[in-house]
């Protein structure tokens, strides 16, 4: 009976292998080597939150333990991970389009027009973010399992290895949930080219010389053949060159 009661140690895994490709500390872990920043803020927030469980582990903080690594650190790795990776879109893809804008010569309130608005960064952070579909119910399922390790006695070791499990799961899934991020970004940074395309194409409208000149032309033409005595000036015009010319 007293065994029974003796609670197992809460022993953390490393999160390195379960990790996999976020680990690799070069652009090789997908064709958008600019958000290697982002990964590595990721995996080395994780990979410090692993050390400082095992800390609280080695001095029986149990429930301290598996908050340290818990849900919400994975939850708010990757919410602020998606956020950087949007931000760090919207800011190239902003560039380029202004780069094209500029090389055609478009206006300044017309370049305005191409950024991004407040709604459509939460779009396109809302459409990344939903790579990590996948990853969320493993992470309910970490926060379940945590909790019976809290309480393992000698008797249920089963639920210690559950907890452990549900962390490497949730690396997996992470990795996985990183590689279908890069796949969304891509996607979305193909959309910013093609706009920038239709940009480079853009040209500076024609209908305002038009329309000056279907204004100007004639009445230039009236006023020379005034001046040529083919066309009796209006009394107007008189009143009109005394003003200006005091004759």
């Amino acid at each position: 009976m007293t065994n029974s009661k003796i609670l197992l140690p809460l022993r953390v895994p490393e999160l390195g292998p379960s990790l996999g490709k976020l680990l690799a500390l070069s652009g090789g872990t997908g064709t958008v080597p600019w958000l290697d920043p982002v990964r590595h803020k990721l995996v080395t927030r994780l990979i410090a939150c692993g050390g400082e469980a095992r800390r609280l582990a080695a001095s029986g903080e149990r429930s301290a333990t598996v908050a340290a690594i818990g849900r919400e650190i994975w939850k708010q790795a990757w919410d602020e991970a998606v956020g950087s990776a949007a931000e760090l879109l919207v800011d190239r893809v902003e560039s380029h389009l202004d780069a094209e804008a500029i090389a055609v010569r478009m206006g300044r309130r017309q370049r305005g027009r191409l950024r991004f608005t407040s709604r459509e960064k939460r779009a396109l952070t809302a459409r990344l973010g939903a790579a990590g579909a996948e990853l969320i119910p493993v992470l309910d399922e970490l926060a379940a399992s945590a909790e019976r390790a809290v309480t393992a006695s000698g008797l249920e070791p089963e639920a210690v290895r559950a907890w452990q499990d549900s962390l490497g799961m949730a690396g997996r899934r992470l990795e996985a949930a990183w590689m279908t991020l890069q796949r969304a970004v891509e996607e979305e940074v193909s959309k910013g080219i093609a706009k920038a395309d239709s940009v480079a194409t853009w040209r500076k409208p024609v209908w305002p010389v038009f329309a000056v000149g279907v204004i100007v032309v004639p009445a230039g033409a009236w006023f020379g053949l005034v001046l040529g005595g083919y066309v009796a000036a209006p009394p107007w015009l008189s009143h009109v060159w005394q003003m200006v010319f005091g004759a």
